[in-house]
């Protein structure tokens, strides 16, 4: 895929200035203040509380998305504008330009049932962590690397648990898509992307503080993140999920989804 920037990659202790929030950097973290907004997204969460988006969670743009998601993980520019492009739909008002964190709270809009670490709409919050439902989650984590079928055996998991219990439980094929790119999403942030791996302590770290794992040894990678590599992990994912097996003599084919969705 051409692309049109390849962005420079933020090491640990090299900050860049943020005109919104003192300096963005992997190894400086601020938690959400009472007046901060934020939303379902642990990614989006994350920037925010390292000043690669705007701290309070407000008037996020299309070049926030780009230079925050270049400079923390390296995201090629053209993906970062597709994953804009996705959110903005959170923005009820017409030719939005930015959207708020607290927006994409909006149930089966963005957010959806049946989280990796949020509760259902149906029971209540659906945006603040909740340990229970995570661990529910990496129960099925059964090793210090984690690879495809972990992370797909707990996203299967998760859907079981909340169709079996709640009523409202919706979730679409377009869900599927997301679902699938946010499961994918620690490992293009903190794994290998070729093998699907990625180490599970930094997951569990980065899920339950809504920080980059910097102080566990985490960097910025140095190859740029495109939609080829989304894409790949996410159907490799994908295929994990299927619980139907082939026969030995039968032929592995690989699932072929034009819209896959992309997550954060």
């Amino acid at each position: 895929m051409k692309t049109t920037l390849l962005f420079t990659t933020f090491s640990l202790g090299v900050a860049a200035k943020s005109p919104h929030h003192g300096r963005a950097s992997i190894s400086e973290w601020t938690p959400p203040g009472s007046d901060d907004f934020r939303g379902p997204c642990p990614m989006m969460n994350t920037l925010a509380n390292h000043g690669f988006l705007p701290h309070d969670g407000r008037n996020i743009t299309e070049a926030n998305i780009i230079s925050g998601l270049g400079a923390a993980l390296n995201f090629d520019s053209t993906l970062a504008s597709l994953m804009f492009r996705m959110a903005i739909i959170a923005n009820p008002e017409p030719n939005a330009t930015f959207f708020t964190l607290d927006q994409l709270n909006v149930h089966n809009v963005l957010e959806h049932d049946a989280s990796l670490s949020r509760s259902d709409a149906f029971f209540g919050n659906n945006h603040v962590f909740n340990q229970t439902i995570f661990d529910q989650t990496r129960v099925y984590w059964t090793a210090e690397t984690l690879d495809a079928n972990m992370l797909a055996n707990g996203k299967v998991a998760r859907q079981i648990e909340s169709k079996a219990f709640n009523p409202n439980y919706t979730f679409t094929s377009n869900t599927e898509q997301f679902s699938l790119g946010e499961v994918a999403a620690p490992v293009i942030a903190f794994g290998d992307m070729e093998t699907v791996h990625v180490n599970r302590t930094l997951v569990e770290y980065f899920f339950q503080n809504e920080r980059f794992p910097a102080e566990l040894g985490w960097t910025t990678r140095s190859e740029v993140v495109t939609l080829d590599d989304i894409l790949h992990v996410q159907g490799t994912i994908g295929n994990a999920t299927s619980l139907i097996t082939q026969s030995p003599s039968q032929p592995a084919q690989q699932r072929r989804d034009a819209h896959w969705g992309v997550g954060f």
